[in-house]
């Protein structure tokens, strides 16, 4: 297995859009159907456009097979530091547990501290475990409660 990590293209969109909405989560939230819906390509033109976000994908022989988000958010915090955090972590339901989502964190973590970020953060639902564990193993310390407003 090769994985190649590029830059996420408009063309990926609804093979992301799987992604997030293949778990109890994603259902709720999101609509896989044909066409998508345009809300999802005004989304991705909007992430091309800034450039502090990437969405990444992870390849295998021209399949999109893991996706990831990482936001650069400059601050006035801790003297001035950005802090890089990591979204939408996924991987396809049949290449889960082959080191994929390692790649892409890993890949993350080094783009943040090129990008001279003085840490990386991430969110994930409580119900998540196997995620908590995975973030664990990689060196992730759960260190703040997360609250959210939907609107």
């Amino acid at each position: 297995m090769s994985i190649t990590i590029r830059p996420a293209r408009r063309e990926d969109v609804g093979a992301i859009v799987a992604m997030l909405a293949d778990d109890h989560l994603g259902r709720a939230r999101e609509r896989v159907e044909e066409p998508l819906p345009d809300t999802y390509y005004a989304a991705f033109d909007a992430i091309a456009r800034d450039a502090n976000i990437t969405l990444v994908v992870a390849a295998d022989a021209g399949r999109v097979v893991g996706c990831l988000q990482l936001c650069i958010l400059p601050g006035l915090s801790s003297q001035g530091a950005s802090r890089a955090l990591v979204e939408d972590v996924r991987v396809a339901t049949d290449r889960r547990s082959l080191g994929i989502g390692e790649q892409l964190l890993q890949w993350a973590i080094a783009e943040a501290r090129s990008r001279r970020c003085n840490l990386v953060e991430l969110m994930t639902h409580q119900s998540r475990t196997d995620a908590q564990r995975f973030y664990e193993r990689l060196g992730f310390a759960k260190s703040h409660f997360g609250m959210v407003m939907r609107f």
